[in-house]
C-alpha cells in the first residue's frame, strides 16, 4: 500500500515523497455531543486511516490529489488564504496549513496525495482522519515539534474556524492520541486524558460497527442548531457549560428551562453519567457490563437529542434482538453507523440479523465490520 502510494505520488507530482503518515477515524464509545459541553467522552481509533503522502514544497503553493477525488489536483497558493475560499473535500487539509500558519508556526507549500478507507460520511470521523494526518505530516515537514494533542486542537480549529464544522474536540484528540489496545478517556475541558485498557479479545468479545450507509453531513446546520440550544441552556441556568449539571439537580433545572430545552440538557448530564459509569467498569475488568449503558446511551440520543433515524434505531433493534449485548449509533447522528457490542461466536448472527432487518425494511444492505482499538496519527514510512 505504501508502495503504491510513493508511485501515484511521482506520478502525480513528479519526483518522491518525503513520507507518509495516517491518522485513524474512530468510533465513540460513549458520550455523544458531550464534547461541545465541556464533558467527558471515550473514543476508540479504527483500524481504517487517512494516508496523507507528502513532500514540502517552497514556492508557497498547495497542491492535493485524493484517490477519493474526481481526478483532479487541487492547486492554490497559500498566501491570502482565509476561511470560504475552499468549498470542496480539499477544505479540511487546506484548513490544516490556514491554522498552522495562523497560529504562527512557519509552515509554507507542500505537494500531497491522500488515500482513505475510513467510510466517509459514516460517522466515523473521516474528516479528523484527514486533518490529523495532514497535520502529522507538516508536524515532521516543517519540524514544528507539536505534541499530538496540539496537533488535535489546530485540526480542531481548522474545521471550526476554516471549514465552518463547530465540533467540539473529540474526533481530533482521538485520531490524533489514541494507542493500540484502549479507549481514550478525555475530558474535553481540561483536555486531560487517561488511556483505559479494552482487551476485547480476552473477554471473548467483538464491537461490531454498522455502516447503515445513510450519509450525513455536519455543515448541514443541524449540528450547529443542537449546539446553539446547549449553550443557550447553560447560559440560562447560569452555569459555564451542561458539564457543569449535576445529575442531582437535573430535575430541578429542567423546570427552569423552556420544553425545547429540557431534552438536550437531559440527554448531555446522563450521557456524562454514562461515560463515568462505563470507565468505572473497564477500570474493573467488566466489559461485557456495559452492554445495557450502550443501549440506554442510543435511546438517550433517540428520544431526548432525536439525532437519530429509521435506519440506526433498526440496526440497534435486530442486533440487541439478534443477541448483542448492547448496540448504541455512535457520532454526531442525521444517519452513520451504529456499534454492538457482541460476544465473538455471535459477530455473523448479528451482522446477517441486521442486514435481513434492513432488507425487509426496504433500506439499503449495511456494511459490517469488527473494530479493534488502534493507534492515533503516526508516520509509517
Amino acid at each position: 500500500m505504501i508502495d503504491e502510494a510513493a508511485t501515484t505520488f511521482e506520478a502525480v507530482h513528479g519526483g518522491r515523497p518525503t513520507g507518509v503518515w495516517a491518522a485513524p477515524g474512530r468510533v465513540n464509545l460513549i458520550g455523544e455531543h458531550t464534547d461541545y459541553n465541556d464533558g467527558f467522552v471515550l473514543p476508540v481509533a479504527l483500524p481504517h486511516t487517512t494516508r496523507v503522502t507528502a513532500r514540502r514544497r517552497e514556492d508557497g503553493r498547495l497542491r492535493l490529489y485524493s484517490a477519493q477525488g474526481d481526478g483532479t489536483i487541487t492547486d492554490l497558493s497559500l498566501d491570502g488564504l482565509t476561511p470560504g475560499v475552499v468549498a470542496s473535500w480539499a477544505g479540511y487539509p487546506v484548513g490544516v496549513f490556514w491554522a498552522l500558519a495562523d497560529a504562527g508556526h512557519p509552515v509554507g507549500g507542500a505537494d500531497l496525495f491522500i488515500d482513505s478507507d475510513v467510510p466517509a460520511g459514516a460517522g466515523l470521523s473521516s474528516s479528523a482522519a484527514l486533518e490529523c494526518a495532514t497535520a502529522a505530516a507538516l508536524n515532521d515537514l516543517y519540524e514544528l515539534g507539536l505534541a499530538a494533542p496540539e496537533l488535535a486542537l489546530l485540526a480542531q480549529r481548522a474545521e471550526n474556524a476554516f471549514v465552518g464544522v463547530p465540533c467540539g474536540a473529540m474526533d481530533q484528540m482521538a485520531s490524533a492520541c489514541c494507542t493500540d489496545g484502549a479507549a481514550l478517556f478525555l475530558d474535553t475541558r481540561t483536555l486531560e486524558q487517561r488511556h483505559v485498557p479494552l482487551d476485547l479479545a480476552a473477554a471473548g468479545l467483538r464491537l461490531l460497527v454498522i455502516d447503515t450507509r445513510v450519509k450525513h453531513d455536519l455543515g448541514d446546520g443541524a449540528y450547529a442548531a443542537l449546539r446553539a440550544g446547549c449553550e443557550r441552556a447553560a447560559e440560562l441556568l447560569g452555569l459555564p457549560a451542561l458539564r457543569d449539571l449535576a445529575v442531582a439537580d437535573l430535575a430541578p433545572a429542567l423546570d427552569r428551562l423552556p420544553g425545547e430545552l429540557r431534552p438536550l440538557v437531559r440527554h448531555v448530564v446522563t450521557e456524562n453519567r454514562r461515560v463515568l459509569e462505563t470507565v468505572e467498569r473497564l477500570d474493573r475488568g467488566g466489559i461485557a457490563a456495559l452492554g445495557p449503558i450502550l443501549t440506554a446511551g442510543h435511546a438517550s440520543l433517540r428520544d431526548d437529542f432525536r439525532v437519530s433515524c429509521a435506519e440506526t434505531d433498526l440496526a440497534v433493534e435486530a442486533a440487541v434482538a439478534a443477541g448483542a449485548l448492547g448496540a448504541r449509533m455512535t457520532g454526531g447522528g442525521f444517519g452513520g453507523s451504529v456499534i454492538a457490542l457482541v460476544a465473538a461466536g455471535d459477530v455473523t448472527a448479528v451482522s446477517d440479523a441486521v442486514r435481513s432487518a434492513f432488507g425487509s425494511a426496504g433500506f439499503a444492505a449495511p456494511v459490517a465490520f469488527t473494530a479493534v482499538p488502534s493507534a492515533g496519527a503516526r508516520r509509517v514510512a
